[in-house]
């Protein structure tokens, strides 16, 4: 009689469990959540809102994975080359789905292609914040103080919205800022706090507290609306910027290829949590406006935005490197 090696024991072994795990109804097992944000950005505490009632629901732990830097191509890049069963799905924004395919020359992966849509899952609230100390209180006063003082404001940016923000606001007011790039906002809004960088737009998430200790002060909201967080910032347009058009938004993908009924049954629990009150309440407090929707109208939105941040980029003269 001749003894498998163990190795091999331990290939076969696998490939039953494997197949076992495959005959089961979706979900047989923990779903992983990829986040392209560090711990305590908005995007973070969005997925995780939305991870305790599926979770419930599904009778599996859907677990966050935080996968923060390049503005949320290692996340992205990760689930696309995940395998395409449901068990990996990516809680993307604007920046790794709008923003990365339209700033490099290469991008690591199609937003369209590579791609399965679930479900918008909805739009951020972005603030312009200074800090305390900062020479200014409107959006004018600013522009004016750097036209007076070029390169002596520091702006920091945690995520492409960020970035493709303040390449539209220099162009478009004609002033010139210094970059001081972070993996995430939690990092920069604490250096905005100390007064390393004077300027950020970020989420509630992350700047509000601190403008409502009064450690920052709100400019202005990026919402074509002013913002029931802090109703007294007014919009760009209504502060002398009209032509500002960023977007922020997040929606949830599996790997292209996933099969049609997974996608259903990930699209009805996480649109069924989105309509719970708590949930609602809990995005509310993050002002963050949910959006659920069809895998289609997803898929259509996608195209849109990446067509829309390469208009924009360009026309703040933002070149793909």
């Amino acid at each position: 009689m001749h003894l498998l090696p163990a190795r091999v024991i331990t290939a076969v072994a696998a490939a039953i469990l494997s197949m076992a795990a495959a005959a089961q109804p979706f979900p047989a097992k923990p779903i992983r959540m990829v986040v392209p944000f560090p711990a305590g950005s908005a995007t973070d505490a969005i997925g995780r809102i939305l991870a305790q009632p599926v979770s419930a629901a599904i009778g599996q732990p859907v677990l966050i994975d935080n996968k923060a830097g390049a503005d949320g191509a290692i996340a992205g890049s990760e689930v696309a080359n995940a395998a395409p069963d449901g068990y990996t799905i990516l809680l993307a924004t604007n920046s790794p789905m709008s923003a990365v395919p339209a700033m490099r020359k290469t991008p690591p992966y199609d937003p369209v292609a590579d791609f399965a849509p679930i479900t918008d899952v909805g739009r951020y609230s972005f603030f312009l914040f200074a800090n305390a100390a900062a020479p200014f209180r409107t959006l004018q006063e600013m522009i004016a103080y750097a036209k007076a003082n070029p390169g002596k404001i520091n702006y920091a940016t945690g995520n492409t919205t960020g970035i493709v923000s303040f390449a539209q606001l220099n162009a478009l007011a004609g002033i010139d800022m210094t970059h001081i790039p972070y993996k995430g906002e939690p990092a920069g809004v604490t250096d905005l706090v100390a007064n390393r960088v004077q300027v950020m737009i970020a989420t509630v998430t992350t700047g509000g507290p601190h403008a409502r200790d009064g450690k920052l002060k709100v400019i202005t909201t990026t919402l074509p609306r002013r913002s029931p967080a802090f109703p007294d910032a007014p919009t760009m347009a209504e502060a002398g910027m009209p032509q500002f058009a960023i977007v922020s938004w997040a929606g949830l993908y599996a790997p292209a290829k996933t099969p049609r009924d997974v996608i259903d049954r990930l699209n009805r629990e996480f649109v069924a949590a989105m309509k719970r009150p708590d949930v609602i309440a809990a995005m509310d407090k993050q002002a963050f406006t949910m959006t659920p929707s069809t895998p289609e109208q997803l898929a259509t939105y996608t195209r849109e935005q990446r067509d829309a941040y390469v208009r924009i980029l360009r026309s703040a003269g933002v070149q793909p490197e």
